[in-house]
């Protein structure tokens, strides 16, 4: 009687193989090749125009507090409008620099410092949605530069009319 329940197809010929001769762990297996040394990264030295492009970044985000300031005192909240208009091409123009791998980190530093003076700048405007289109601007610049980080210094829309106010029908 089967206790095992298995088949039992197996032939075994019998006599053992002879491994008396045979010398084990004689030669160790071949080690493997070190791996070759890593290259010497030399400094990064930039394309000759590269310096030049950051520099005048560097100015353009440093002055852009103040030319969004005078664009109000000149033209109030029109002229916020238009600012935010050349300020997107100079995000624009940020992006192409960043995504070419040429942006310095003083440049991006300088970027983010300005979004800050931006936001802090005590600007009267009515009209919400160019408060609402300066906040975006800043953002997308923000969200390019350290799209990790989240931000809460924007400015609250402040509507003229509270829906909350008025009873539902």
């Amino acid at each position: 009687m089967d206790i095992s329940n298995k088949q039992t197809d197996t032939v075994d010929w019998g006599g053992e193989v002879d491994y008396s001769g045979y010398e084990w762990f004689k030669d160790p297996p071949p080690r493997p090749e070190p791996p070759p040394p890593e290259p010497t990264l030399d400094n990064y030295v930039p394309q000759p125009g590269v310096i030049e492009q950051n520099e005048a970044f560097d100015f353009a985000l440093k002055s852009a507090p103040n030319v969004l300031y005078a664009r109000f005192k000149q033209f109030g909240q029109l002229g916020v409008l238009a600012w935010c208009s050349e300020f997107s091409e100079l995000i624009d123009a940020l992006k192409h620099l960043g995504f070419d791998g040429n942006m310095f980190v003083s440049t991006r530093t300088q970027a983010l410092k300005t979004c800050e003076d931006i936001l802090k700048l005590n600007l009267e405007i009515e009209m919400q949605i160019i408060v609402m289109y300066l906040s975006s601007q800043v953002a997308r610049l923000r969200r390019f530069l350290d799209s990790d980080r989240q931000w809460d210094d924007y400015p609250k829309p402040k509507f003229p009319l509270d829906p909350n106010e008025y009873p539902k029908q």
